[in-house]
């Protein structure tokens, strides 16, 4: 029977530092080439200074990428996979995909692969990958969807007709820890094809390149033994690479092809496209047999119709051992129950097998999207002592300010692929499911964030690689309250150091967005796009297009919610400690003038509410004094809702200090609480409720938001209102001319550039707060408080009740319905009705707002993961 424990003690051994079970996981990128750090030209054109043609004949600066990549936490060795079916005309060593502008909707992964599984330790992970058995389709992924035009759909490589019949390969990875440094890989090969097929199978080991980019820096080393592969390096130590009877074993240098690239000659170098030029090209020379930095078991099989093949290889701690192949089916297959049980603890209330499906898959997704990041800023802009220096324009380009940033450590990523580097707001919404798997390393990574290698030390956060000074909604303190919050309820009690180490950072944060995002001192926020890119009628990034000021609804909330939530958290200090009574008076007092602010605009008696429509709108004001709101119906007016506290009575007994000025101001400022507290009448349960938005103006809100012809769609909340389909919203001013349409797919507007997308679909995240929101609401009102849902239907449900359904509504996106249809899957018939697709679930970036389909990032588990906490949260979590 399998231990349901095994994994829970790994991670405890792991917390308390007796076992390093974290140091070695998926922490392989998926795309290296084509980002900002391995950029070094002069335009900061990172796409098209770095391609994927040119990825396997130039060594990475910053990182490695790979197909179900493994590494340890440092990324000095990388283990992954390579594959080739004897017709491709290169190696299949890492994911392909568009850059930016190749693709019509911006830059898109074309390939099939998926996460079905992993354990916080990573002692047991799987994960699938789909490999045509005909000749890539490269050129004709690129040349149709160079022909397509932002009206049409992205061309995927499912459409091309390669996986017809059956001809491909389900090549199955699969990772297993015999102890904390021996790490065993499984290769299972299996041709769902009718006719028996050749393929070459390459598990390879390699070391990042870190000895190229300063003279003397000492190169590591592999050196065959037998069937085996020595290991060694400076910092990591010894360890062995064991192969299980390959047909050959071949090495080469993780090194620039100098000669291909750039006509450099090179006689008797191997270079890191060596692997490559041997097994497609047939160079001998290309590899040798004893020796480098980077080496592969090569096989070659041939794998009948229906049948499978498998193909091992194991990485160990110390020297080379030769029954190292003894009982490995037998580790992998414990570790396999070992996650089994986990997860049946885990999942022990979710009786429907198919929720378990993809609770645990999403749960799988979030796991293997951690990855090795590192960015040096001031390395990166004066350049390397051994390579030439970059142009003298990157001191001025991108991320100048931030100098201080120097980033090495293992992070949650929106998708290895597409997003392969962190996003400030993005990530808090990984950390919040991570937490349910493993809580300490998701509190680990909150507080790295705020680390003073991160954060400004203005007390900005970096928003994320492309532009660290842009602005994301600070979302930091709500995530720090529900890891906090999820502890305390599953172990029952809090981790009160985090909470306050994370607390103290987040001062530093709030006083910059208040001292820079606040320009005229009125409690109005400025943040920029805040994360939702082409929302809005133009850039919000940008200046408006007129001489002017945009006056942001969201950018406001945004730091309403920010002061109720760290509000929130000094009232929790507080029961321990009195001093965080002053403090939570501060934003207790910060809030209240940002309500009253929202309804008096600069005194000058304009409100981001419109009476007229029942909505709150961005305002443009015009520097001659004039000014009018944008009545575009978004969720940048849905987003005042999330601005809502409950507190218990009981704890603000303990509070005296802030009682009494809690008292004061309710006492001699009663019209500014009036706008938006309800301090002073008990709810539910002998609640208390701050909240931006009262229940009248909520219940006009909620009538827009539960309305199928406007944000509710049978899967969520859309982004725009479907009002906008027939009545687009037009903006006029002299020459200049915008207009905002409902699309409930991907955006036919190239406003903010790539696949920036917010006119329509379903994003996960703000209906995870929209939910979140709605419940604490019901906190306070209870049952007694009813709205009707859907409009129209003559049902009228608590807010409990509400938000369940909607919950119930994005579940559904991924969940078989009685058709045997999952919406995500779209008008691919394949991948809703055959076995071996069909139950294998893509997470997106985002969901056709009409039909649930996904759209975007097609691995983006970072925040649709979030379908996780839903389902838990439905089943008595």
């Amino acid at each position: 029977m399998p231990d349901q424990d095994a994994e829970r003690l790994r991670l405890e051994e792991a917390d308390a530092r007796r076992q390093k079970w974290r140091k070695w996981g998926p922490y392989v990128s998926e795309r290296q080439w084509g980002t900002v750090r391995e950029d070094y030209s002069a335009d900061g054109d990172a796409w098209n200074y770095f391609s994927h043609d040119e990825a396997r004949s130039r060594a990475y600066r910053w990182g490695e990428d790979g197909i179900a990549g493994f590494c340890d936490a440092r990324q000095h060795v990388c283990l992954s996979l390579a594959l080739w079916n004897g017709r491709d005309p290169i190696l299949k060593e890492r994911m392909f995909g568009l850059s930016n502008r190749q693709g019509n909707h911006g830059e898109d992964v074309k390939e099939l692969y998926y996460y079905l599984d992993a354990v916080p330790t990573y002692s047991y992970a799987r994960m699938l990958y789909k490999y045509p058995q005909a000749a890539y389709p490269y050129d004709e992924l690129i040349q149709e969807n160079a022909r397509r035009d932002r009206r049409h759909p992205e061309f995927e490589i499912i459409e091309t007709g390669i996986f017809d019949e059956d001809r491909y390969f389900d090549v199955e990875v699969e990772y297993a820890k015999a102890d904390a440094e021996d790490i065993l890989m499984r290769i299972t090969v299996h041709n769902r094809g009718p006719d028996a097929a050749t393929i070459h199978v390459l598990p390879q080991i390699w070391f990042r390149n870190t000895w190229s980019w300063a003279e003397g820096k000492a190169r590591p080393g592999l050196e065959r033994v037998g069937d085996h592969v020595a290991v060694t390096h400076e910092k990591l130590g010894p360890y062995a690479m064991h192969f299980d009877a390959p047909d050959e074993i071949r090495f080469c240098e993780n090194d620039t092809n100098v000669t291909k690239l750039y006509g450099v000659a090179a006689p008797g170098r191997r270079f890191k496209d060596g692997l490559n030029d041997y097994v497609v090209g047939g160079r001998a020379e290309a590899t040798g047999s004893h020796r480098g930095t980077k080496a592969a078991a090569i096989h070659r099989l041939t794998v009948q119709a229906g049948g499978a093949a498998v193909v091992r290889a194991r990485l160990s701690r110390g020297m080379i051992d030769a029954a190292c192949f003894a009982g490995f089916d037998g580790i992998v297959e414990a570790r396999k129950a070992e996650a089994d049980a986990f997860y049946g603890v885990l999942q022990a209330k979710v009786a429907d097998a198919d929720l378990r499906l993809i609770q645990r898959q999403a749960y799988a997704g979030i796991l293997w999207s951690k990855q090795y990041f590192k960015y040096d800023v001031t390395d990166w802009m004066e350049g390397d002592p051994a390579q030439p220096r970059p142009p003298r324009s990157r001191l001025s380009g991108r991320n100048r300010e931030w100098t201080h940033a120097n980033m090495d450590d293992v992070l949650s990523m929106p998708d290895k692929w597409e997003f392969p580097w962190f996003a400030a707001w993005d990530w808090a919404f990984h950390l919040v499911t991570l937490a349910h798997l493993d809580i300490e390393d998701a509190k680990r990574q909150l507080v790295l964030l705020c680390q003073s290698w991160y954060m400004h030390p203005n007390g900005q956060l970096p928003a994320y690689e492309w532009n660290f000074s842009d602005v994301n909604p600070p979302v930091q303190a709500w995530a720090a309250l529900r890891l906090y919050e999820d502890e305390r309820r599953r172990s029952g009690r809090g981790d009160r150091k985090f909470l306050e180490r994370i607390f103290t950072k987040l001062l530093l944060n709030f006083t910059w967005w208040v001292n820079r995002k606040d320009p005229h001192g009125l409690n109005i926020f400025q943040g920029g796009f805040l994360g939702m890119d082409n929302v809005g009628v133009f850039d919000r990034s940008s200046p408006p297009p007129v001489k002017g000021s945009l006056v942001q609804s969201d950018g406001t909330s945004w730091m309403a919610m920010y002061c109720l939530n760290m509000l929130r958290i000094a009232i929790e200090l507080a029961q321990e400690d009195d001093a965080y009574q002053d403090i939570a008076t501060k934003f207790f007092e910060h809030f209240l003038m940002i309500g009253g602010a929202m309804t008096n605009l600069g005194g000058e008696g304009l409100s981001l509410w419109d009476d007229e429509d029942n909505f709150f709108y961005d305002w443009l004001t015009f520097d001659s004094g004039e000014a009018t709101p944008l009545r575009v119906r978004s969720l940048v007016g849905l987003i005042p809702i999330f601005a809502v506290e409950t507190i218990e009575a009981d704890l603000l007994t303990r509070m005296p200090t802030f009682t009494r000025w809690r008292d004061w101001y309710l006492r001699y400022r009663p019209k500014l609480a009036s706008l938006v507290s309800r301090w002073n009448t008990p709810g539910a349960d002998d609640t208390r409720l701050l909240a931006m938005v009262r229940a009248f103006r909520g219940g006009k809100v909620l009538e827009r938001v539960l309305d199928a012809n406007e944000f509710l769609s049978d899967y969520g909340v859309r982004a725009l209102s479907r009002y906008h389909l027939e009545h687009p919203y037009v903006f006029e001013y002299g020459s200049y001319r915008s207009e905002v349409r409902y699309v409930p797919a991907e955006s036919d507007s190239d406003l903010f550039g790539g696949n920036s997308n917010w006119r329509g679909p379903i994003w996960m995240p703000v209906n995870y707060l929209l939910i979140e929101s709605l419940n604490k609401f019901y906190g306070f009102y209870g049952d007694g408080f009813r709205v009707e849902c859907p409009v129209g239907s003559g049902q009228h449900k608590t807010l409990k009740e509400i938000a369940d359904d909607l919950r119930n509504r994005l579940i559904a996106i991924f969940r078989r319905g009685a058709s045997g249809r999952r919406p995500v899957f779209g008008r691919y018939e394949k991948m809703q009705r055959d076995p071996h697709f069909r139950d294998h679930i893509l997470f997106h970036e985002y969901y056709n707002g009409d039909d649930g389909s996904g759209l975007g990032a097609s691995h983006q588990t970072g925040w649709s993961a979030l379908v996780a906490n839903m389902i838990a949260e439905l089943h008595g979590d």
